[in-house]
């Protein structure tokens, strides 16, 4: 097997250019990946928050789902 004489500011680069590369092409999948981290820090956040309130009753929650504030 053949041996790569790369410096390491050359294998940086190459690997800055790969990871640039392959962002550009996976554009969709990435932004999938950020929402799905997003909406899972949301829901984490929501429940810390719903901890140190009062429980909600069955009538109070279908109320609100159902725009009845």
């Amino acid at each position: 097997m053949a041996q790569a004489n790369l410096s390491a500011h050359a294998l940086k680069r190459t690997l800055k250019e790969a990871l640039v590369e392959t962002l550009h092409e996976q554009r969709d999948l990435l932004h999938d990946v950020f929402a799905e981290v997003l909406e899972d820090f949301a829901l984490a956040e929501a429940i810390r928050e719903g901890r140190s309130t009062k429980a909600a009753t069955r009538s109070e929650v279908f109320r609100v789902l159902q725009g009845k504030t």
